[in-house]
C-alpha cells in the first residue's frame, strides 16, 4: 500500500514501470500516495507499454508546453542564487526569479517521467531526477536541458539528488539505489550505500548539514551519515521505526528529520542521539525549509503546514483549508511562503499567525 509522496512510497512491490503504465490523472494521485491502492488490482487495467508493437524505452521524449505547468503536481524545489526552480510530473521543470510571484517553464526537457528531485550546485549547472532511473542536466539555469542518465528497466525511481561540485555528486534512490558521478554526469557509477552493507532500504532523500555531513533519510527509522563528502556513509538508528522522507541542516548545525505520521526528531550531535519533536499531528511531513529569519516551515499530507520558531524544537501543525498534499517549500516574496504538491503552487504567509487571520488554515 503507498503512503507517502511521489518518492516517499512504501509499498515494497511498487513499480516505477506503473508511471509509464498509468495515463489518468488518478495514476497521478495513486503515484503520489495519496490515493491507496492494491498495486496488482492496479496494473491489471492497464497496458504495459514494453508489450506495444514499436515501444522504444530509450526514446527521447519530451516534456510538452503547458500553460499549467504550475498548476500540475510538483515535488521539489531549489533555489538557484535568485531563481527557483521546481520540478514534477510529466517533466514539467519551472523557475520563477521573483521569489515564486510568476512561473516560467522550461523551453526543453528531455523527459515525460514525474521528476522527484532537483539540485543546483550553482546558479548554472543543475540536474533533476526521478522515475525510469532518469537524470537532467541544465547548464543555463534551468531554460533547457539534456538527459544525462536513463535506465528504463532498473524499476528504480531517483528520490534524491546531491552535489557538493559541479562535478561530483549522488543519487539515491528506491531499493537503496545509490548512483555516483565524478565528471558532472557524464558518467554515473552504481555503488552500495554502505560497503558490504545488505540494505534494500528506500533512500528517500539526501541533504547536507552546515558542518558538511551529508545524511540520507530512510525507511524503517534509519539514516544513513557521511562525514568525508560520501565517499562513504555509517548507519544510523534512531529511535522511530517508521520511514523518514527528508530532512534539513539548520543554521546552528543542528539536523532534522521528518516523515510518516507526523514524526520529527532533532539531533545536536550529528546523529549521535535523537530527541523526538512536538508537532501535535499524524500528518506526514515531506518538504520543509529554514527561512532567513531562523523559522522552520514544514508541508505535508492532507494540508499540513507546520511553523517552528524556536529553532526546530517544537512545531504549531496547521491544516490548509484545500486539503491537498504537499511535498516542498521554498521562502518567497516579502512574509510569505511558497509550497508545491498536488495543486502545483501555493503563495501563503510564512507565520501561522498570519496564516490563521488569513483563514488560509485551521489551527
Amino acid at each position: 500500500m503507498l503512503t507517502g509522496t511521489i518518492h516517499h512510497f512504501s509499498g515494497r512491490h511498487f513499480s516505477s514501470r506503473m508511471a509509464r503504465v498509468m495515463t489518468s490523472g488518478i495514476g497521478a494521485l495513486v503515484l503520489s500516495g495519496l490515493i491507496a491502492v492494491s498495486p496488482a488490482s492496479a496494473a491489471k487495467d492497464y497496458t504495459v507499454l514494453e508489450d506495444v508493437e514499436g515501444f522504444d524505452p530509450n526514446a527521447i521524449e519530451y516534456a510538452t508546453p503547458s500553460d499549467l505547468a504550475d498548476d500540475n503536481l510538483l515535488l521539489d524545489v531549489v533555489r538557484a542564487n535568485g531563481r527557483l526552480v521546481a520540478v514534477g510530473e510529466f517533466g514539467h521543470i519551472i523557475y520563477s526569479d521573483d521569489r515564486g510571484e510568476t512561473w516560467t517553464q522550461a523551453e526543453t526537457v528531455p523527459t515525460q517521467v514525474t521528476l522527484t528531485t532537483v539540485a543546483f550546485p550553482t546558479d548554472k549547472v543543475g540536474f533533476a531526477a526521478g522515475h525510469d532511473t532518469t537524470i537532467v542536466k541544465t547548464e543555463d539555469g534551468g531554460v533547457t536541458w539534456e538527459r544525462v542518465y536513463h535506465d528504463f528497466d532498473a524499476e528504480t525511481p531517483i528520490f534524491g539528488l546531491y552535489f557538493d561540485t559541479p562535478q561530483h555528486g549522488l543519487a539515491v534512490g528506491a531499493f537503496s539505489l545509490v548512483l555516483e558521478t565524478n565528471d558532472g554526469g557524464e558518467t554515473w557509477e552504481q555503488r552500495d550505500v554502505v560497503d558490504g552493507g545488505d540494505y534494500d532500504y528506500h533512500l528517500n532523500d539526501i541533504f547536507q548539514a552546515k558542518d558538511g555531513t551529508i545524511y540520507i533519510a530512510a525507511e524503517f527509522g534509519n539514516v544513513f551519515r557521511s562525514t568525508d563528502k560520501g565517499a562513504s556513509f555509517q548507519a544510523i538508528k534512531t529511535p522511530y521505526e517508521g520511514s523518514f522522507w527528508s530532512g534539513l541542516g539548520l543554521a546552528d548545525g543542528s539536523v532534522l528529520v521528518y516523515g510518516m505520521r507526523g514524526n520529527v526528531y532533532h539531533t545536536v550531535d550529528a546523529g549521535e542521539t535523537w530527541a523526538k519533536v512536538p508537532t501535535d499531528t499524524k500528518k506526514s511531513f515531506g518538504g520543509g525549509v529554514q527561512l532567513d529569519s531562523g523559522d522552520i516551515i514544514l508541508v505535508g499530507l492532507n494540508g499540513a503546514v507546520a511553523y517552528s520558531s524556536d529553532g526546530g524544537n517544537s512545531f504549531l501543525t496547521t491544516s490548509r483549508r484545500d486539503r491537498e498534499g504537499y511535498n516542498a517549500v521554498a521562502d518567497g516574496p516579502d512574509g510569505k511562503i511558497v509550497i508545491f504538491g498536488v495543486p502545483g503552487v501555493k503563495i501563503m504567509p510564512d507565520n501561522a499567525e498570519d496564516a490563521i487571520a488569513k483563514d488560509d488554515v485551521s489551527s
